[in-house]
């Protein structure tokens, strides 16, 4: 910190000498000719060009100077000489910071070692950088610096900037395939006096002109089917929920939806709608179909888990051994687990400089041999020593996890999004993995064997939730390849309509793709009947909860509509290879410092 304000002083001293010689160097205004990659596309030997950007890089060279300059299109090399610009304008150049923004005007010339530049002739400061930059200048690391100051991320990281220039190239693509079929873009209230469309935790505020509380909202869904029943036939929304709900690598708080319905279509053609739009918005941003993710953030954090876990073990059973066994037992344990240890921290290093995969197979098999480890020396601890036991057998378990996570990072991960994607009916899946039996047993069969699957049930959950819980733990993170999963039963989807062939069941389709929901769909729920039932049972029988206004607009007549929900911040994952859901909003929710 201390050093930070001696460089802050000392810029600030620049400052202040800058002013004293007549020079403000926070300009109102510079207009460059072309941007930086423009530049480099266009060149031509002797060309004039006037560029603007951030000072990224400087190396002084005595009397001249090579200086980087980096704009929102890439970076560009500039070349001072002290005898083009005068003495007293080269002693200025020479003083300024990293991060300082300037306009150069100059000629273009490639350098003995093949590098476009721009031979400097004026330049003039734009914006005096009155902070330095962080440390690690060129690849900013901090996780918290990254997410809390996240234009330090945009300055440090280039490719950081790439994916949300992306994301922002997304979801004008999304609204342009819309726009081209026809469908109409709306705005619908934030505030809403009855939070619905989903079931979720709201939350709430207060509207001091009419003195009444309201809710932020949680879904897009039930001012858009107004605009069915007012005659706007094809009509979606891009804005953002809230849900006062739990944070991880795929929640936000806050996040951004598309919804889209379609009056006369259903479940299955909103299934080719979603189909189309992603394979359109994937070659159109990305240039392909088969999305191949980089896991090395994700292989780099479970090797590093593992190695607390053995820590962990070694230091509780090294201490119980030295009390129960012999000593060589235990230096031969401290031995075998300080082996495993450097073998997990050199696949460690070993990250970025070879494959991903090939260092978590490597990982994979030094925390085999540290599970091994554990597991043959718990044998030789004597007497009466259940607590270490029972610690033991948990630490056995995480390490099966953080092996389990290995195993399924040491396969590269390729998503291809060709045409036709795959549809399963939700039942089938569960049978798949759950047994052929599944829907056959009895509710207190299926909690039994849920629990023994490794699902988390809760004592308050419904059946149907229990067979829900073994989806989401056991089904869907394995669904990495687009899948349309189908029919699921009534009780999750209230707002749609029952399958004919199966009355339990809902047309319903989940879009998962890279293990997680990127989009449901429905048939429209719009028998007016109906779905007041279904919307009492899931308020509970508290009438505050119902939004009276949307049963009364059904009741005017709704036409029968397919209806789509995709979560914007998902499907940027999905397509642009980012494991956490943080890593494609600009500045996800934290807590204030």
């Amino acid at each position: 910190m201390d050093d930070t304000n001696s460089l802050i002083e000392q810029r600030k001293a620049k400052l202040k000498a800058l002013e004293a010689k007549g020079i403000f160097p926070f300009r109102n205004k510079f207009t460059p000719a072309e941007s930086c990659a423009a530049a480099r596309a266009n060149y031509a030997e002797g060309r004039e060009v006037a560029l603007a950007g951030r000072i990224t890089a400087h190396r002084d060279m005595g009397k001249s100077m090579f200086i980087d300059i980096r704009d929102q299109s890439g970076r560009i090399q500039v070349y001072a000489q002290k005898n083009v610009l005068g003495e007293e304008q080269f002693h200025l150049f020479q003083h300024l910071d990293l991060a300082d923004f300037i306009g150069v005007t100059g000629a273009m010339f490639t350098t003995k070692t093949g590098e476009i530049s721009v031979k400097l002739s004026r330049f003039v400061i734009l914006a005096k950088a009155l902070r330095p930059p962080p440390a690690k200048w060129h690849g900013l690391e901090d996780t918290e610096i990254r997410y809390r100051q996240r234009y330090l991320d945009l300055i440090g990281n280039p490719e950081v900037k790439q994916v949300f220039l992306r994301r922002s190239a997304i979801v004008r693509e999304i609204r342009d395939f819309l726009h081209s079929r026809g469908y109409v873009e709306v705005e619908t209230p934030m505030m809403q006096a009855i939070p619905g469309g989903a079931a979720a935790q709201p939350f709430k505020t207060h509207h001091n002109a009419l003195g009444c509380d309201f809710y932020m909202r949680i879904a897009l869904e039930l001012y858009l089917k107004r605009l069915l029943v007012g005659g706007i036939d094809k009509v979606f929304e891009i804005g953002r929920n809230f849900r006062n709900e739990g944070l991880s690598r795929k929640h936000n708080p806050e996040f951004t939806m598309l919804e889209a319905y379609e009056a006369f279509g259903d479940y299955a053609t909103m299934m080719d709608l979603v189909q189309g739009m992603t394979c359109h918005v994937a070659q159109k941003v990305l240039g392909t179909l088969v999305i191949e993710h980089n896991q090395d953030a994700a292989i780099g954090a479970a090797i590093q888990q593992a190695i607390k876990e053995l820590d962990g073990v070694s230091t509780a059973l090294t201490g119980t051994l030295l009390k129960t066994a012999t000593s060589e037992t235990a230096s031969q344990f401290v031995k075998d687990a300080g082996n495993a240890r450097a073998g997990l921290v050199t696949a460690l290093e070993q990250m970025g400089k070879a494959p991903g995969s090939e260092v978590a197979k490597t990982a994979m098999g030094t925390l085999l041999v540290a599970i091994g480890l554990v597991s043959l020396h718990k044998i030789q601890i004597s007497g009466d020593q259940k607590p270490i036991e029972d610690s033991l057998a948990s630490a056995a378990a995480r390490f099966d996890a953080v092996a389990r996570t290995l195993e399924r990072l040491s396969a590269p991960k390729v998503i291809d999004l060709t045409p036709n994607w795959r549809r399963a009916k939700y039942k089938d899946l569960v049978r798949e993995k759950a047994g052929a039996d599944w829907f056959e047993i009895t509710p207190a069969e299926r909690r039994e064997r849920a629990h023994k699957l490794g699902a988390e049930i809760g004592k308050e959950y419904e059946d149907f939730e229990v067979t829900g819980a073994v989806f989401e733990k056991l089904i869907e993170p394995t669904l990495i390849q687009p899948t349309f999963v189908t029919h699921l039963p009534k009780q999750l989807v209230p707002l749609a309509k029952l399958s004919p062939e199966d009355p339990e069941t809902v047309e319903v389709f989940e879009c998962c793709i890279n293990g997680q929901e990127i989009a449901p769909g429905y048939t429209e729920q719009n028998n007016p009947i109906e779905q007041r039932e279904r919307l009492e049972h899931q308020a509970g029988g508290e009438q505050q909860k119902l939004d009276e206004d949307f049963l009364t607009a059904l009741e005017h007549g709704m036409p029968p509509a397919g209806g789509i929900g995709i979560g914007i911040d998902r499907l940027c994952m999905m397509l642009l290879g980012q494991e956490s859901i943080r890593d494609v909003i600009l500045f996800p929710q934290l807590k204030p410092k």
